[in-house]
């Protein structure tokens, strides 16, 4: 039986650049271009969006590096998972 997956959602704030996102979504959940601007465009207009299902592992690990690089550049990007 498989463990149990997580989604790990983006939120939207109002200071983190588009740019930046799409980068997160590029970088540290391997997205093309193509759909990191659209998971973007969905976490501006409505609020939150998906960026991918993952383990509880993983997704803890994806959560922390979101944060890591989201403090590094001063955006106050939020990054959380919950049950699929």
């Amino acid at each position: 039986k498989r463990p149990p997956m997580f989604k790990v959602l983006l939120h939207n704030d109002h200071y983190t650049s588009m740019d930046f996102v799409v980068e997160v979504l590029r970088d540290i959940f391997n997205k093309g271009m193509v759909e990191a601007v659209q998971i973007m465009l969905s976490v501006h207009k409505s609020g939150v969006g998906i960026a991918g299902v993952f383990t509880a592992e993983i997704a803890e690990t994806k959560i922390d590096q979101v944060h890591k690089r989201a403090e590094d550049q001063g955006f106050p990007l939020k990054c959380s998972m919950e049950p699929e």
